[in-house]
């Protein structure tokens, strides 16, 4: 009995297990226990509903909670089966608590006569006492004479007389406590040592493998640097050759002109001569014969002065060899190992979405040196926190190795919000962007006709109904709403999963029931009128909400004309609101176990459906408030009484 109540024992409060979940690694918890481990992780920061998952006491596994919390967890019916029927064998058996006391405590065995130790006569006297401090046994005699009524004796421990064979078992167990305790702190010390010692051996490799990285990381530092001065060095000639070029090819056009400068020179100083001379001739006749010659010369040299000097440049400058090195040297002054780049940003403001597709905008500071970007997402249903998502590697969706600062997912399910971020990446490592939270647009779908009463005519785009007296031959089906006064149609998509907005134009119509129901809704009824539909409707100037055949009056205007419908199948809602005024009608709270399909009847005129529509602010504001309500209200209803089952038990 004894082992089969340590099996029914709770590790945690060590009673018998009092109504116990069945965890997933097959072990068992108390309820009251389990809710206990979560709040003792509570804080002033992290609430009781935050907290998504805590460990097996026993074997350390980690327990991942769903938006029920404990709740979710299954109870271990054949486990307090057994508790139940071991407490009745337990009062009832001849082990119970009333027999047990009836049983003698010890059973003494007869020992052998004990002779004192201490006496000096033959044969010893019969010994009274056995010391267990002294491991001596005493008569009464000896007694008194040794072990006198003072300290240090008074601490001595004094037994009825016992062989010196059980002597040392007695000893053990004074100091039984005492060995255990030494034998535990040995065991850890040991422990405690061994893994000290394996600390420091990795230590020992991690400074190893330091002076390695070091020497490579030294030898790749010169190896870059040589080659930069091997480029600047190569560079450096080309210059020089291309300066030393340019110098040649201006020494020789000088030399040119010097040359023609010095040819002109002479000429004009050999008819200086000439004329200098004709000047200083007495002979009048002889004058004028070599005059006229030296004239014509003269005036010919003259006028042609521009030809005969020529055209000396004198521009020593090399201007198309301007050297300007103050990008470089601020590059080589900034030379510095790879840093991995800044985070990018998410620009929610550019982003886009449809019914299946989201497309991502972001910026990046360090933009020439990324290498690539790297998107992940996975779905947020606001259960669980960002950094729990983040930790569960397996839930999120990688795009790697993306060259521009925009990219589209394709294929993301209708109405449902998502959780972004974009990982920069080069050579150095990567930065994660903040995380951004996108939603997709609702599920689009039009009035489907197979389900059409019918006394209704839908339009050629199923977008419209109207009520039509004259009676159209239609084919009976089970899916096509039917009796009298049963004017429906529902839409040709069922929703198990997402948050969408629909609107409906309601035109002059003033006898209409819109909203959801399964599949399994009668057709031949009202809907609303059956726990299998939730509808808003109107008759003539009253307003209400029907389910499961209760109605109840809610405030709406009578100029109501464009109902939006928010679908939060996720979170367990389906709101009405006033599109136009931008205000609350109602809000059902509705523990969905099969998809919805929307539904609308009339009774008069027509209306007219808009799908697959955002969200609009003021009634994901709505939306937003009342999660946040579910979850405080679940979580103080779970602290009053941990055996409360679902939200609804809190209304």
């Amino acid at each position: 009995m004894e082992t089969l109540e340590s099996e029914l024992t709770c590790p945690i409060c060590l009673e018998l297990f009092e109504d116990p979940l069945l965890l997933p690694c097959a072990h068992s918890l108390c309820f009251n226990c389990a809710h206990r481990i979560l709040v003792s992780h509570c804080s002033t920061t992290k609430p009781l509903e935050s907290i998504s998952a805590f460990q097996c006491p026993t074997c350390r596994y980690v327990i991942t909670l769903n938006h029920r919390g404990l709740e979710g967890l299954k109870r271990n019916v054949t486990l307090q089966n057994i508790i139940d029927r071991f407490q009745k064998a337990s009062l009832s058996g001849p082990n119970s608590p009333t027999e047990s006391r009836r049983l003698p405590a010890i059973v003494v065995k007869m020992e052998p006569r004990i002779s004192c130790q201490f006496c000096e006569q033959d044969p010893p006297r019969e010994a009274v006492k056995t010391c267990v401090t002294c491991e001596v046994s005493y008569c009464d005699r000896c007694l008194r004479a040794t072990h006198p009524n003072k300290k240090p004796f008074t601490s001595h421990r004094l037994v009825e007389p016992v062989p010196d064979t059980h002597l040392r078992g007695l000893t053990c167990l004074e100091h039984e406590n005492e060995k255990q305790t030494l034998e535990n702190n040995l065991t850890n010390l040991v422990k405690r040592n061994s893994e000290l010692e394996n600390q420091m051996a990795k230590l020992i490799q991690i400074c190893q493998q330091v002076e390695v990285n070091t020497a490579m990381h030294e030898a790749k530092l010169v190896e870059e640097c040589d080659e930069l001065v091997e480029i600047i060095r190569q560079r450096k000639q080309v210059i020089a050759v291309k300066i030393k070029e340019s110098k040649v090819m201006k020494l020789r056009k000088l030399a040119q002109q010097i040359a023609n400068c010095r040819q002109c020179l002479e000429r004009s100083s050999a008819l200086i001569t000439q004329a200098e001379q004709s000047l200083k001739e007495n002979d009048h006749a002889r004058f004028l014969q070599s005059a006229r010659s030296v004239a014509e010369r003269v005036a010919m040299a003259t006028a042609s002065s521009q030809v005969l000097i020529p055209d000396v440049n004198l521009n020593e400058a090399f201007d198309n060899f301007a050297l300007d090195f103050s990008r470089e040297k601020k590059i080589l002054e900034g030379l510095d190992y790879l840093t991995a780049p800044n985070p990018p940003s998410i620009r929610d403001e550019l982003c886009t979405a449809s019914h299946d597709t989201i497309t991502v905008h972001w910026t990046s500071e360090d933009e020439f040196s990324v290498t690539s970007y790297e998107l992940q997402y996975t779905i947020y249903t606001g259960q669980t926190t960002f950094i729990s998502l983040y930790n569960s590697a397996d839930s999120w969706m990688i795009v790697p190795n993306i060259k521009q600062n925009h990219y589209t997912v394709h294929g993301l399910q209708s109405g449902t919000r998502y959780i972004f971020f974009v990982k920069a990446i080069n050579q150095a490592g990567s930065r994660n962007s903040e995380p951004a939270r996108l939603k997709t647009n609702s599920q689009p779908f039009k009035l489907d006709p197979k389900t059409a009463h019918k006394k209704l005519r839908l339009s050629n785009d199923c977008l419209t109904m109207e009520k039509d007296e004259s009676s159209l031959k239609k084919s009976h089906t089970p899916e096509r709403f039917g009796g009298t006064g049963s004017y429906g149609a529902a839409g040709n998509v069922f929703i198990d999963s997402g948050c969408h907005y629909w609107e409906v134009l309601l035109g002059a119509s003033t006898w209409y029931a819109i909203g959801v129901a399964y599949k399994s809704a009668a057709k031949n009824e009202w809907n609303g009128k059956n726990s299998s539909s939730w509808v808003f409707s109107r008759c003539n100037n009253n307003f209400m909400v029907r389910h499961d055949g209760k109605e109840m009056l809610v405030e709406a205007s009578l100029q109501l004309r464009r109902l939006g419908v928010l679908l939060d199948y996720d979170n367990n809602s389906l709101s009405f609101h006033d599109a136009m005024n931008s205000q609350h009608i109602h809000t059902f709270e509705i523990s969905f176990l099969l998809p919805v399909v929307p539904t609308f009847m009339i009774w008069n005129k027509s209306v007219m459906i808009l799908s697959g529509l955002p969200v609009p602010d003021f009634v994901d504001g709505v939306a937003s408030d009342l999660q946040e309500h579910q979850q405080q209200q679940m979580g103080l209803c779970r602290q009053e009484s941990p055996y409360l089952t679902g939200m609804k038990t809190c209304h």
